[in-house]
């Protein structure tokens, strides 16, 4: 699709689940994928929705999957930082608002109209896909209702999103929302000030869970056998079955 925000052309790689038929009148949930190029996280995500919505499983329901893939994930994934090192080695970086722009006012309405779509929309990020998917949760809450954020790069900007107000936090806040936040063992993060990974997961989390509203869930898991590289199948799996459990919020 051309994204006239954006100034350029964007590939999304599409899965439609068992059934879809564009004259029906069923609706499918949409999960969408950053990092969804079909040579990153694209097929293998797509294979889990495909296997955890076989009837005999169920543990998620039948969905579209849309991966979004990169151009330049620095420059879509990440906001301005004031990190002098972070600047210089990443020069096209902090232009995640038009990024976030493209998928509020261009990719949902795109994707709403030329598919058989509910009102169910998952977004799945994991590093830099993770932090960017933490920017949508506490700047644009509402954009989506389910959010799997998966080792979160939150030492961008040396943690400067941790301090972000949101109404996520409200009490007014009445959008059903579940949340899934998983890290592995993964220790320090690649910046000149030190920070740890599991430590800044944990801090949104707690962030999260001081909400006054009752239509938030969250689900922190620690997978201390997984690692930067190797968390993010593990980690998805977990959220679909966890988050297929949790109870719609009261």
């Amino acid at each position: 699709m051309q994204s006239k925000i954006l100034s350029e052309k964007r590939i999304l790689n599409i899965y439609l689940p068992e059934g879809y038929n564009p004259k029906d009148t069923v609706r499918f949930p949409v999960i969408y994928l950053l990092d969804g190029s079909a040579d990153e996280d694209f097929i293998h995500i797509a294979g889990l929705v495909q296997f955890n919505s076989f009837e005999w499983i169920n543990q998620v329901p039948k969905s579209i999957v849309v991966g979004i893939a990169n151009v330049d994930r620095r420059r879509d994934y990440t906001f301005p930082t004031t990190i002098q090192s972070d600047i210089k080695n990443n020069p096209t970086s902090g232009h995640s608002d038009k990024f976030i722009s493209f998928i509020e006012t261009e990719l949902l309405p795109f994707i709403e109209k030329k598919f058989k779509t509910t009102e169910s929309k998952t977004i799945i990020g994991e590093s830099l896909g993770g932090l960017l998917a933490a920017e949508i949760l506490l700047k644009k809450s509402l954009l989506f209702n389910t959010y799997i954020i998966v080792s979160p790069s939150l030492w961008w900007n040396n943690g400067s999103l941790l301090n972000q107000d949101s109404e996520i936090l409200n009490e007014t806040f009445k959008q059903q929302t579940k949340i899934y936040i998983g890290v592995g063992k993964e220790g320090l993060t690649p910046t000149d000030i030190p920070r740890v990974m599991e430590v800044d997961a944990n801090l949104l989390a707690d962030k999260i869970k001081k909400t006054k509203s009752n239509s938030v869930k969250l689900m922190f898991d620690y997978l201390p056998q997984e690692n930067h590289a190797t968390i993010m199948h593990q980690a998805v799996l977990n959220a679909f079955r966890q988050l297929n459990l949790m109870k719609k919020p009261d």
